[in-house]
């Protein structure tokens, strides 16, 4: 970055306008990427490359004809060895000073920040994210490892002296201490495959434990390309493994695995829940740190701001084509100011280009997969007998982009007792509905097994309202840069309630990082 853009700090709310030095340094890195694609990537098990008896192609969202490179296809066997390699190296790793391991884990951020712009081109090319939310992930990959870092150093690895007991012939010292638990699982989406994978392991390892790393199929290549930048910062072979294929083989068996300590899943809310239930049976119940989405609403009143509460909604229901677990998908407006609203969502959505998002004309890339669009249809389909289309609605198949996966954005209107209401779809798919009141659209939002984020516009003696009564880990007031998304360490942790999440506990908040330790008391008798 040049002396002019020196002040410019890139975080989600900020990077709608930057600096032209982001552009011209991630096209150039682009091109570089692009130039060595398709090679063969292995898994990582004990500090040495695995192959697997087996393996899948990669190819891009963007345009299929793009192969990113071939992967290992991991095996039960695969999976067990893992958690072996990992379980054998877990003594050394926790008995190292926390010191020791800050030093390598600020290493291995320092290595993805040095890199940030080639690694958001991979990012960009195999989740379809447009450059500004590719380089914001990456980045903010590193800023989370930092900051679990900043944790475990400012609570001195979280060793505290207590009072001495109060024993009139004896010396009686006390400590309370947070240990690692062991070996840890770390499965990751394919959404954000660079931070909730590297974020949560870096919690991990800084905490002392191990980790077996189960990369998303979608997106082996971030998995692997993670997985080479903590190793190149020094780590010892063991102390994290990679693992990579199908979710129902190695991903299965990784998870059942009784040799695992704990685990950190982003994923769905049926598979997240019936982990839990798993990770809570048997002799010794284990902790699971789950993240498992939303259907995040956001409410605009009659004393909105109407064009801020456009902007931000629009940017928070397709950014990323709508396939982030904080997307806004609900919308509850009073009725006073609802015709309003919704055309300057209908106008600025039709706005929006969609296309190639390594491309700097395009905002809006193409959904992850032939599920998705399938999942697409279904939706439009039912909107077209049961509610009101007012813009999208469509698959864009039509020349180059035949070659990917791309859908336009869509706004609607439908009943509240139909299903889209209640089903985390991870589309570009916003539903606006009409209400009476505040209290109404606070009802209406609350009513959902989900509980991530949530956004707010209306005025100032009804922000307490808002802030007192919805259920959600996340809220946002008032704020154009998004309604429900935009999440930064340091700035806003990110963490559902409800069906959202299992702990309470925020991705990049005070609180997070001992959810991977537990605690000893110890009394020593002099």
């Amino acid at each position: 970055m040049s002396a002019d853009d020196s002040a410019y700090r890139l975080t989600y709310a900020t990077m709608f306008d930057p600096p032209a030095s982001l552009h011209r340094r991630f096209d150039e890195a682009l091109v570089r990427v692009r130039q060595n694609l398709g090679g063969d990537f292995p898994m990582t098990i004990g500090g040495q490359a695995r192959a697997g008896s087996s393996g899948f192609e990669l190819r891009s969202p963007i345009d299929h004809q793009l192969l990113l490179g071939r992967f290992a296809a991991g095996t039960a066997v695969d999976a067990a060895d893992a958690v072996a390699a990992a379980r054998a190296a877990a003594p050394g790793w926790a008995a190292m000073p926390y010191g020791q391991r800050i030093d390598l884990l600020r290493t291995a951020a320092a290595l993805i920040e040095e890199r940030v712009f080639e690694l958001a081109a991979a990012v960009a090319l195999e989740v379809g994210k447009n450059r500004m939310e590719a380089i914001g992930e990456v980045q903010e990959t590193a800023d989370l490892i930092r900051w679990y870092c900043d944790q475990m150093s400012e609570h001195a690895g979280f060793d505290r002296r207590l009072p001495d007991d109060p024993l009139r012939d004896w010396r009686s010292h006390n400590r309370t201490l947070l240990k690692p638990h062991g070996v840890w699982a770390v499965v990751a989406p394919f959404n954000f495959p660079f931070a909730l994978a590297g974020g949560p392991i870096g919690a991990a390892l800084v905490a002392g434990n191990t980790v077996v790393f189960k990369t998303a199929s979608a997106t082996a290549w971030s998995g692997r390309l993670l997985m080479d930048l903590f190793t190149a910062a020094g780590l010892p072979p063991g102390v994290l493994n990679l693992v990579s294929g199908s979710g129902h083989v190695v991903g299965n068996a990784l998870m059942r695995d009784p040799a695992l300590a704990g685990a950190t899943f982003t994923g769905s809310h049926e598979v997240g829940m019936a982990l839990l239930r798993h990770f809570a049976a048997g002799a010794r119940p284990r902790p699971l740190i789950a993240e498992m989405g939303g259907k995040n609403a956001a409410i605009v009143t009659r004393h909105a701001d109407l064009e801020r509460a456009a902007t931000g909604i629009v940017r928070s229901a397709f950014g990323l084509q709508g396939q982030k677990c904080s997307a806004c998908s609900r919308v509850y407006v009073e009725h006073d100011v609802a015709a309003a609203l919704r055309e300057l969502i209908v106008e600025r959505t039709r706005a929006i280009a969609v296309g190639d998002p390594t491309d700097i004309a395009h905002w809006m890339g193409p959904v992850i997969d032939a599920a998705a669009v399938a999942r697409y249809r279904q939706a439009v389909a039912e909107l077209s007998i049961e509610g009101e289309l007012h813009g999208g609605a469509q698959v864009l198949d039509q020349g180059a982009l035949a070659r990917g996966h791309f859908v336009a954005p869509t706004v609607a209107s439908v009943g509240f007792d139909h299903r889209l209401w209640r089903d985390e779809l991870f589309l570009p798919l916003l539903l606006v509905g009409e209400v009476s009141s505040l209290d109404e659209a606070l009802t209406r939002a609350n009513d959902s097994d989900y509980g991530l984020t949530a956004g707010f516009y209306g005025a100032t003696n009804e922000i307490d309202v808002f802030l007192d009564r919805i259920e959600a880990g996340v809220t946002y007031v008032n704020r154009p840069q998004g309604a429900t998304t935009g999440a930064w360490p340091g700035y806003q942790p990110f963490g559902g309630w409800k069906g959202s999440g299992s702990t309470g506990k925020a991705i990049g908040s005070f609180w997070y990082l001992p959810q991977y330790l537990r605690e000893q008391s110890q009394t020593v008798v002099e």
